[in-house]
């Protein structure tokens, strides 16, 4: 049977988490970079230990004006820094409640960049690391971010995406181009299921890159969010795949 975690940024301000929390099993925290400080974590992982939902640190840059997601130059040891801070912060709200961090997914800019950039790269994985060696690492399929996670003896998800699209090699369209996401519903979950069960995914050129697929992201920033997550996860239901957090 195949299997794949459905995962959410969450405690962004969208004002649906509550709604979202049951549809997902990974939970992506702002932790004070882009968005998020201490009581939209707090709200945040309250609701996911309710509904046993795999909480992870979702630390993007210092940049709120533009959500974190206008890239800027950052040195790996300024960009280890600020990941090993807001980690810690989301660490220090998990544990009174009796839980713990199970995985980091860098936000926007910074999760793009070090997809790209290996010193960047291996900044955040040995961040995550110097927390908890036991924390698993999102980070694109195929990307740098997760070969040098994999060389830090981490363990690592390779994510894919349910509305953008894909270039020849396998990264993501940039979002300055006008067919970046994919605005059809049917068309973003006929996505997702091929991806997980053929392990491909056909390319803004019209070529089928290979991709591995452990984890979806499903964005909570859109107004349908909640309308396509429970969608989502009805489809993946009826393909007979199993849903749960790649953490467990």
């Amino acid at each position: 049977m195949h299997r794949i975690d459905l995962n959410c940024d969450l405690g962004e301000g969208a004002g649906h988490d509550a709604e979202l929390m049951p549809l997902i099993t990974s939970a992506n925290i702002a932790c004070g970079g882009h968005a998020g400080d201490e009581r939209t974590m707090r709200a945040a992982v309250e609701l996911a230990l309710k509904q046993g939902v795999g909480i992870g640190a979702h630390p993007g840059l210092n940049d709120r004006e533009h959500f974190g997601r206008r890239e800027a130059p950052i040195a790996p040891a300024e960009a280890h820094a600020l990941v090993l801070a807001q980690i810690r912060a989301l660490q220090l709200i998990v544990q009174p409640w009796g839980g713990r961090l199970a995985h980091v997914k860098p936000h926007g800019a910074l999760y793009n960049m070090a997809a790209r950039d290996a010193g960047l790269a291996r900044a955040v994985a040995e961040a995550v690391r110097a927390v908890d060696p036991r924390l698993v690492l999102f980070g694109l399929a195929g990307s740098q971010l997760l070969s040098v996670g994999r060389a830090c003896d981490l363990r690592v998800a390779s994510e894919v995406f349910a509305d953008r699209t894909y270039q020849p090699d396998g990264s993501l369209t940039p979002r300055s181009r006008p067919d970046a996401l994919i605005q059809d519903e049917d068309a973003a979950v006929a996505q997702v299921l091929r991806m997980v069960r053929e392990g491909r995914v056909r390319a803004t050129d019209g070529t089928d890159v290979p991709i591995r697929a452990d984890t979806v992201c499903v964005h909570g920033d859109g107004p349908h969010a909640v309308v396509f997550a429970r969608r989502l996860r009805m489809e993946l239901a009826t393909a007979g795949v199993a849903v749960k957090a790649f953490s467990l």
